[in-house]
């Protein structure tokens, strides 16, 4: 049974001041943890289903779960606003090596596509570098789409080949 709102703000009056105190120690302000605390209280308030969940060691680890929700936020916040996101701050430079084996797989590519028939090097180079769909090259190279699937996949595979055979020399 869920509880009645005078259970809840007994419950409120009993623990809001613990919890206060318990969020601002591992995120260091008062107003944030208020505000936590109250979020808190919302939440149980809409979905608690009964009034076992509602115990002290149950409100403890709403109030850790809030606070590490907070600060997770906050770092994302403060990245943000120092022009970073997740995936920039753990890029680092491409290393010399890294550097040379990209130009030698490219390498790898431009030769298996110059290798392959004028039409499926042209459909090819229409879909991954003009960004053009199966159905808008079927209309210009007047073919089917099932036949742009056919030579995407043979110059697909022939770039496959390539790399598998430069990466086993």
């Amino acid at each position: 049974m869920k509880p009645n709102s005078e259970e809840m703000t007994a419950l409120y009056l009993a623990e809001h001041h613990r919890l206060v105190k318990q969020i601002y120690r591992r995120i260091g302000s008062l107003v944030a943890a208020r505000d936590l605390v109250q979020d808190i209280f919302l939440r149980l308030w809409e979905s608690v289903p009964d009034k076992q969940t509602t115990t002290a060691p149950f409100l403890s680890r709403c109030a850790r779960n809030a606070a590490i929700d907070y600060l997770r936020a906050e770092q994302v916040r403060h990245n943000y606003l120092n022009g970073f996101t997740d995936a920039q701050e753990d890029m680092s430079a491409p290393s010399a090596t890294s550097i040379l084996l990209a130009q030698q797989e490219k390498q790898c590519i431009e030769r298996a596509l110059a290798l392959l028939p004028a039409q499926t090097r042209h459909i090819f180079l229409l879909n991954r570098i003009h960004d053009r769909s199966f159905a808008e090259i079927a209309v210009m190279a007047n073919i089917s789409q099932r036949a742009v699937a056919k030579h995407m996949a043979k110059a697909l595979k022939a770039c496959e080949n390539a790399l598998y055979d430069h990466e086993a020399n």
